[in-house]
């Protein structure tokens, strides 16, 4: 599913328009995208939490030519899933 298709199943499910539900959707993940550009966590309970992880600078490998490079450090989004969406997801009846 892509964002298109989320905007179009919210459209589905309510009396929104196409429009609305797409404010509303790119609302969520700008909202999501500048709470962690800021450093810090969005957690949507039973669904799961959004954090930045900060990573070290290390000495990597080019997998092409095995040339030894340096990988600056950086901070990268991170999902961790939820209790009730694992089970949901596992839940095998």
């Amino acid at each position: 599913m892509n964002r298109s298709d989320l905007i179009n199943r919210l459209k589905n499910h309510t009396d929104l328009s196409k429009r609305d539900a797409e404010v509303i959707i790119n609302t969520f993940f700008d909202t999501i995208s500048e709470i962690l550009s800021g450093g810090d966590r969005v957690e949507i309970r039973g669904f799961g939490s959004f954090t930045v992880k900060n990573y070290k600078p290390y000495v990597g490998r080019n997998p092409k030519s095995g040339e030894k490079i340096r990988v600056s450090s950086k901070r990268l989004p991170f999902f961790k899933v939820g209790k009730e969406l694992k089970e949901m997801v596992d839940y095998k009846g």
